[in-house]
């Protein structure tokens, strides 16, 4: 008799379990520093000016991550707790949705929980769900909605309103940051390109064949489409009733031309600047502080694991290789979504580009990474993964001290135990 086929078990608890921890150590001195540093000084004055509906304020970026900190603001006051609390919940959100989508993507225990364990410790996620910016908003959205994407190909039966779900939580990421969009663009095309090719001239109207049994392609384009648009431009509601400089329902087009110029004048520069050669080989990270700072010197570097984003790289190749060649869709899916959401960047009209850029991309190159380690697991070479694993997790308990604004002991010189490579200056 033939083996039963292998069903493995849904690994939801451990993944609740590690983002419940994550959570606990995002929580170590996340009021610290108890004054603004970096982009916080635009973003928090932008959410206290949403408050009182007084007039545009950061208008060069969507709304709903400033209505989100004002939230905080409005919840908890006008202090540190406020101003990153819901930065740190969507810290938590962000990496249990990414080991959800990661468990249906490719139904492996081992690659799931692995994929958290590189996410949480490859340094850029904890870092952002730490300070009161827009990036972690827009990750949140968009690793719901590749979640619920993913979950509705497995199953079928819960693709409509899974997908639904999924068009909402992409117009969130877009309403955030425009930098969503290539994500949000590859869930849509990659249904169109799929149905084409599975059901050729007949792909129009037919409920039938890949991805998704019983969602037609007009229906996706509601999802996929439609509801993304319609939820980004209702979160610009609260400009219908500033106090100043009021934008109507009929301006709301014309001001999206205004944030797109706005993006593209900046280009005065800037000490921590870099561009994407940069980021993938880990060279130009990002000083967020280093200065005295409640009564110590401390620091927070934005910088990415020195050996999972280096190791990362051979495994994205291997997972765009074998999704190519072997018909590993699960390795193709991930190599699609880290290439074209660095691509973006390669072609990105702004002229002032940062590391933290690089936050989205990497939760994909750590997929790609977990997917290959999955690989060792399953051929018997079990301390091969675990190494690797253990050896991020250390790296990340070597760094902690400039990840967490600990109190710096060397003093001003403090920076040189951490700083391998002079680009890291």
């Amino acid at each position: 008799m033939s083996a039963a086929p292998e069903h493995p078990r849904d690994p939801v608890g451990w993944t609740a379990a590690l983002s419940l921890a994550f959570l606990l150590l995002c929580l170590i001195r996340l009021t610290i520093p108890s004054h603004l540093y970096f982009d916080e000084i635009h973003y928090v004055p932008a959410a206290r000016i949403l408050l009182e509906l007084s007039g545009p304020a950061n208008p060069e970026h969507p709304m709903l991550g400033k209505e989100i900190i004002a939230a905080g603001i409005a919840l908890f006051g006008d202090k540190p707790l406020g101003w990153r609390f819901f930065s740190l919940i969507a810290g938590a959100i962000t990496l249990f949705a990414f080991m959800r989508a990661m468990w249906f993507t490719t139904l492996s225990r081992f690659a799931a929980m692995a994929g958290g364990v590189l996410t949480v410790s490859a340094f850029p996620l904890f870092i952002q769900s730490r300070i009161a910016m827009l990036d972690i908003f827009m990750a949140m959205f968009l690793m719901l909605a590749v979640w619920q994407c993913a979950a509705a190909m497995r199953q079928p039966p819960t693709a409509r309103w899974r997908l639904a779900v999924t068009g909402i939580f992409l117009g969130c990421a877009l309403a955030c940051k425009w930098n969503a969009a290539p994500v949000a663009f590859l869930l849509a095309f990659g249904f169109f390109i799929m149905r084409v090719e599975d059901k050729g001239s007949s792909f129009l109207f037919t409920r039938h064949g890949r991805p998704i049994p019983g969602i037609s392609l007009p229906e996706a384009a509601l999802w996929l489409g439609v509801v993304p648009i319609a939820v980004y431009f209702a979160t610009f509601a609260p400009m219908l009733f500033y106090q100043n400089e009021r934008i109507p329902l009929s301006g709301l087009l014309r001001f999206q031309m205004t944030m797109m110029e706005l993006q593209e004048s900046v280009k005065k520069p800037h000490t921590y600047q870099s561009q994407w050669p940069q980021w993938i080989f880990n060279w130009r990270p990002i000083w967020y502080l280093y200065d005295q700072a409640d009564g110590a010197q401390r620091g927070v570097l934005l910088l990415g694991n020195p050996f999972t984003m280096l190791a990362g790289l051979p495994a994205f190749a291997w997972c765009a290789f074998v999704g190519v060649f072997r018909k590993r869709w699960d390795a193709l899916a991930i190599a699609l979504f880290y290439a074209v959401s660095i691509g973006f960047w390669m072609i990105a009209a702004k002229p002032i580009q940062f590391y933290y850029h690089y936050m989205v991309p990497s939760f994909f190159l750590m997929a790609a990474l977990a997917l290959a380690l999955d690989e060792f697991w399953k051929k018997g070479r079990k301390w091969w993964a675990l190494g690797a694993l253990a050896l991020s997790l250390g790296l990340f308990a070597w760094f902690f001290p400039i990840l967490s604004a600990a109190p710096l002991h060397d003093g001003q010189k403090s920076f040189e135990t951490y700083t391998w490579l002079h680009s890291w200056r």
